[in-house]
């Protein structure tokens, strides 16, 4: 008879992403799996993890490299750290620098990616409906 204390930490959503586990409560994103961002549609990688209810990345993405248009069932958040993020949704074209928050609701198709002078670093969070990943548009 197993004990629920006894059980490993589950899987993550998001392939590659590093699971919370019992009693882990501080993490490095730099010595977590690096994973791409949305591997089918976007040039952003870095560090992912994931608690029961919300997953968290910090992301780079490359200067001058903007992802495929995507969407995802969950909503998202991003903060930008350094560099400028450029944001495309509803036929909007928006340049976000430091300390900016862009919000994505959930299933509404956007793209964005790194301008041309310098890579973007960000923070994004998600619930966990969905992982981290987004599925891309193929305009069917």
């Amino acid at each position: 008879m197993s004990n629920a204390t006894e059980n490993p930490v589950a899987d993550a959503i998001t392939p590659g992403a590093k699971r919370a586990g019992p009693g882990e409560y501080v993490f490095n994103f730099a010595a977590v799996n690096q994973i791409m961002g949305g591997p089918d549609y976007s040039p952003v990688f870095g560090g992912c993890v994931e608690g029961d209810r919300m997953i968290v990345a910090l992301m780079r993405a490359p200067a001058g490299k903007i992802g495929d248009p995507h969407s995802h069932p969950n909503e998202q958040w991003i903060y930008v750290l350094e560099g400028h993020f450029e944001m495309r949704i509803d036929g909007q074209v928006h340049k976000v620098g430091p300390e900016g928050l862009i919000y994505i609701p959930a299933n509404r198709i956007h793209q964005g990616g790194a301008t041309p002078e310098a890579d973007c670093v960000f923070f994004t969070c998600k619930d966990t409906s969905h992982g981290l990943h987004g599925i891309k548009y193929t305009g069917s």
